[in-house]
């Protein structure tokens, strides 16, 4: 098979790109795709547990406690105890993680339009439906 008829090449590469263009443009707020991914749960679903985020995200605890450690120094997030489970931590944005939102929002929704721009408009509902079917192959861990 040649590599550019692989699923996983071409899921990597497209994600590589979109990976670099929405580097760029978060870049003026000083955060990641990866930190956006995180403020987005919070923004909608927050305050949650570091194994919450990881499992809306699919990422390891590992990856998501990095993560978590870098937005905490750059005083986007802070976590607090639960008072009925002191070892449970609750993740929650800080009033500058709060106040960048409209802004990233709008970013979010620029990149969604420089890529699906292409696509007319049932083609980008359909391609959103196959990413999602393939998500949902995911083994359950």
């Amino acid at each position: 098979m040649k590599m550019t008829e692989c699923i996983n090449y071409l899921l990597s590469v497209s994600q590589n790109v979109v990976f670099r263009y929405f580097s760029q443009q978060l870049a003026v707020y000083d955060i990641t795709p990866s930190q956006y991914g995180v403020l987005n749960c919070l923004w909608n679903d927050g305050p949650l547990t570091p194994s919450q985020i990881g499992a809306k995200l699919y990422l390891e605890a590992s990856s998501v406690s990095g993560v978590l450690d870098r937005m905490q120094k750059s005083a986007l997030i802070e976590r607090s105890a639960v008072p009925e489970n002191r070892r449970m931590v609750l993740v929650s944005p800080t009033k500058k993680a709060v106040d960048m939102r409209e802004g990233v929002d709008q970013i979010v929704q620029d990149m969604n339009r420089h890529f699906l721009g292409h696509f007319l408009p049932d083609e980008q509902r359909r391609l959103k439906a196959f990413l999602r079917r393939v998500i949902d192959t995911s083994p359950n861990d």
